[in-house]
């Protein structure tokens, strides 16, 4: 059965150009109607244009339903407004994919706390914004689907990307929680680690010559399915050049060295504690809680 998206209403972040621009050209083809949603800037987030109207035109022309929005997803209120706008024009909002985000890479030696702050406040708090904006609305209507953009270079580190290796795990934290509150309304909360040739990769080392090998249009099968009604709760899927697979967090069984544990203790035990060979996955210990 096609997996369609009749009656169901998203907004799409950062969607003017590369991930987002395919999620919703995807969204729309299947039947959403679709929130474009894109400051229009560049890729260290400076500057603006009409990046998001001209996805919600291509949606339009290819028989769906879109209207644009370029507010900034730093600014609280211009994320109500954009909010209050769609419930007006549509009624609900049962898909958020925050995709919005910036690069400002350097070393950490070499970094500026305002770098520090600007790609935080972007994809970190900006995903706060939309989905604590967008979150009652899900509770009220007992559906939700949630998608946040994490990265390898969050769950793994990568060099000259404190900030952004930073703000991404941070969205897994986030999400592990959103996971526990919101499934009793039927809000499943969900992550991508996409890898891409998109303008925010194209100086990165590693992806020269890479555009069609990592075509964003690559990744959109997972999240379009991560907004589906058959999506799982709390997953991260990674996706690179049509290969999908999953990461978490886990944890090892450990030793128990009781209430007079010293520092001696942790130094003879110190293997066995880092021994990741037998391990449980972080919900399947979540569920024994």
């Amino acid at each position: 059965m096609t997996i369609n998206f009749e009656n169901r209403v998203a907004i799409v972040t950062g969607a003017g150009g590369g991930l987002g621009k395919q999620h919703a050209l995807e969204l729309g083809r299947r039947g959403a109607k679709v929130l474009v949603n894109d400051l229009g800037g560049s890729v260290d987030g400076s500057g603006s244009g009409t990046a998001a109207q001209l996805v919600a035109e291509e949606i339009t022309a290819n028989g769906g339903i879109a209207m644009a929005n370029s507010a900034s997803v730093t600014d609280l209120d211009a994320v109500k407004a954009m909010v209050a706008d769609t419930i007006a024009k549509w009624g609900r909002i049962d898909i958020l994919v925050n995709n919005a985000g910036i690069l400002r890479d350097k070393t950490f030696a070499k970094l500026d706390l305002e770098n520090w702050h600007a790609v935080l406040d972007v994809h970190l708090t900006g995903s706060v914004n939309t989905t604590k904006c967008i979150w009652p609305v899900m509770i009220e209507q007992n559906y939700g689907r949630i998608v946040m953009t994490t990265s390898t270079s969050g769950l793994f580190g990568n060099f000259g990307q404190s900030n952004y290796g930073a703000a991404k795990l941070g969205l897994v934290g986030f999400m592990n929680t959103l996971r526990a509150e919101g499934a009793k309304y039927n809000i499943f909360t969900n992550s991508i680690a996409p890898i891409a040739a998109t303008r925010m990769t194209e100086d990165l080392p590693g992806f020269e010559d890479s555009a069609g090998k990592l075509a964003p249009e690559l990744v959109t099968p997972a999240v379009v399915f991560l907004c589906s009604d058959q999506a799982p709760n709390g997953r991260i899927i990674q996706a690179a050049g049509g290969r999908y697979y999953s990461a978490d967090v886990r944890e090892n069984e450990g030793v128990d060295l009781g209430l007079n544990a010293t520092v001696e203790d942790i130094r003879e035990n110190i293997e066995t504690i880092l021994d990741m060979a037998s391990n449980k996955g972080i919900l399947e210990r979540t569920h024994h809680r």
